[in-house]
């Protein structure tokens, strides 16, 4: 009996020595700032707590997650995956705020001690925000989609990907455009294809004063139905737009299914203009001026 009375008195010290040891290292102090009335202290204990926590609000947004994005199509839900993945760090964030304020830690002395960080980091963090902000505006009225053909700034280009910060296009020149998404909200945004992939397209040209208007009108028409890149329906159309200066100004207009490789017909129409109007006697008339010299003395 007295043995096994020592030896459960042994086992009870140990328990305590252990517990004991497990209690002071979780009250070990990572580091401990402020005044000394209100100081902020982080333990170890504190610290462990603040990563479970975590830990279990990760899995918990990685089940909502899941959850939305099992029935939305592809599209939709890369789309979606690109807000969540955004939305999460305020998720964090407030978590981790929540969850230090409820067991006691000083928030409002971190947010004094580390204002004049905040405001520095948010203005260096400005025009990512603005670009993450306009990222979500994208897709959520869905002003650019994938495939799309847009002109911003001057340059053309297809959406090949569209993501939270940027935007990425490629030009007709198999050249890499990486548009910031502020852009969209900043500058005029031209879509060619949101109605559509099919697009009407023109071409002009000038003739000299005295020449057949109707010949030049069956010929720009046969030019255009002979192309295999444009569309027969609807048909093309010439329209006589104006007397110029120093010609008969004229407009072929056509429907292509491909405007992002309007350039091709375009040319090969010109070529063609040449040297059916050269056939047909009809002359393309350079600029003109008449200068008159007066010479006082005379």
């Amino acid at each position: 009996m007295i043995q096994e009375e020592i030896t459960e008195q042994v086992k009870e010290v140990i328990q305590e020595d252990v517990w004991g040891n497990i209690k002071k290292f979780l009250d070990f102090e990572i580091f401990n700032l402020g005044p000394d009335k209100d100081p902020i202290v982080l333990t170890v204990g504190l610290f462990l707590f603040v990563i479970f926590v975590l830990f279990v609000t990760s899995l918990f947004l990685k089940f909502i997650r899941k959850v939305v994005t099992r029935k939305l199509p592809h599209e939709d839900k890369v789309k979606f995956v690109s807000v969540f993945s955004f939305a999460k760090y305020f998720v964090y964030i407030i978590i981790v705020l929540v969850t230090l304020d409820s067991i006691g830690f000083n928030i409002t002395a971190i947010f004094a001690a580390s204002a004049a960080l905040l405001v520095g980091v948010g203005l260096a963090l400005q025009t990512l925000i603005q670009d993450i902000i306009s990222g979500i505006f994208i897709f959520i009225d869905q002003t650019v989609h994938v495939g799309d053909i847009i002109e911003l700034e001057g340059k053309v280009g297809r959406v090949e990907e569209i993501k939270l910060r940027t935007t990425r296009a490629v030009t007709i020149d198999n050249k890499v455009l990486i548009i910031p998404n502020h852009k969209y909200l900043t500058s005029t945004l031209y879509n060619w294809t949101q109605n559509g992939s099919i697009t009407r397209e023109s071409v002009e040209i000038g003739v000299a004063y005295g020449s057949d208007v109707n010949l030049v009108k069956d010929l720009l028409i046969k030019i255009a139905m002979d192309n295999e890149k444009i569309l027969k329906t609807p048909e093309p159309l010439v329209l006589f737009t104006n007397f110029g200066d120093s010609s008969l100004n004229f407009k072929l207009v056509f429907t292509m299914n491909d405007s992002f490789q309007a350039g091709i017909p375009k040319s090969e129409i010109r070529f063609e203009i040449d040297r059916l109007f050269r056939e047909n006697k009809i002359n393309i008339p350079f600029p003109q001026r008449e200068v008159t010299i007066l010479n006082p003395k005379e």
